[in-house]
């Protein structure tokens, strides 16, 4: 495991407020890389529990996306660990391409603590459904059976839009632009991204 810069190993991090300068992303003490799945999970859990002693905590990200609920996983490890020890920062770095569910992680950081390498490119989709519905027995069971994918549909938006509000708070980016643009996938440059207040800065 890389050795964390002086600026981490502090007792107490930067204040949330500050703008982190380069040298604070030399080392980061997490890194994954890849498709956004349990094996990365797996990696996510082993280094984030090796630097639970550290004040300032870097996760670098590069990925082409993945699972959502895995993301999710990710996101509400970090999420809880801020809460409990609100002395520690946690800071997100995305590195070349963070797409789909790499955005969804990126949303459970307060938008202070993101930050894009250059040329980085963030994209933003709808969750995605592939599922044959077959009907096929008495009235009832068929309604049910219809109900049922209903509900998961409905479930599914409900869950993707709590990750699109989590991303845009604090930018000057809508729900409503969110909801207009990521059906058709939207693609976003690190200068573009943090224009628009999703980041806090570019490296």
């Amino acid at each position: 495991m890389p050795a964390q810069t002086s600026a981490a190993s502090a007792s107490q991090p930067p204040p949330a407020t500050q703008t982190l300068p380069a040298s604070a992303f030399k080392s980061p003490l997490i890194a994954l890389s890849g498709v956004v799945d349990y094996e990365m999970y797996e990696k996510f859990r082993s280094q984030f529990d090796k630097a639970s002693d550290q004040a300032l905590v870097v996760i670098e990200l590069s990925t082409l996306g993945g699972d959502p609920e895995v993301a999710r996983m990710m996101g509400e490890d970090v999420r809880f660990a801020s809460d409990m020890e609100q002395a520690r920062r946690f800071v997100f770095l995305g590195k070349a391409a963070i797409y789909s569910a790499g955005t969804t992680f990126m949303g459970f950081f307060a938008r202070q603590n993101r930050y894009l390498t250059r040329g980085t490119r963030l994209m933003i989709h709808e969750r995605k459904l592939a599922k044959n519905l077959v009907i096929d027995g008495p009235l009832t069971t068929c309604l049910a059976t219809v109900q049922a994918t209903l509900n998961e549909i409905e479930c599914s938006i409900a869950i993707q839009n709590e990750g699109f509000q989590n991303l845009v708070l604090g930018s000057k980016v809508t729900l409503d632009e969110v909801l207009k643009r990521a059906p058709s996938n939207w693609y976003l440059e690190a200068e573009e991204a943090k224009k628009l207040g999703l980041v806090e800065a570019v490296l």
